[in-house]
């Protein structure tokens, strides 16, 4: 009998975070942005809580700390579209 070939464990790496270069590149794939958590709440330039929030974006922290160049008031939300 021939010697057993030991199988090569196939390892797979994750894929990094796409990074976005602008809102409008992100609004084609995420059209209303992308936020590190669910939890977050939507705020204006000026720091207040926005009181139609926007509930429908895309949820990745990956995603998100990837572009959080895009995230201008610092609310969790990068590019979220009112």
């Amino acid at each position: 009998m021939g010697a057993a070939i030991a199988a090569t464990p196939t390892v797979v790496t994750p894929t990094k975070a796409k990074v976005f270069s602008n809102c409008t590149k992100m609004h084609k794939v995420y059209p209303h942005g992308v936020g590190k958590s669910s939890k977050v709440r939507d705020r204006n330039t000026r720091g207040k809580v926005v009181s139609n929030p926007v509930t429908n974006f895309k949820v990745s922290k990956a995603i998100y700390l990837a572009n959080t160049k895009s995230d201008r008031d610092k609310d969790g939300i990068a590019c979220e579209a009112h």
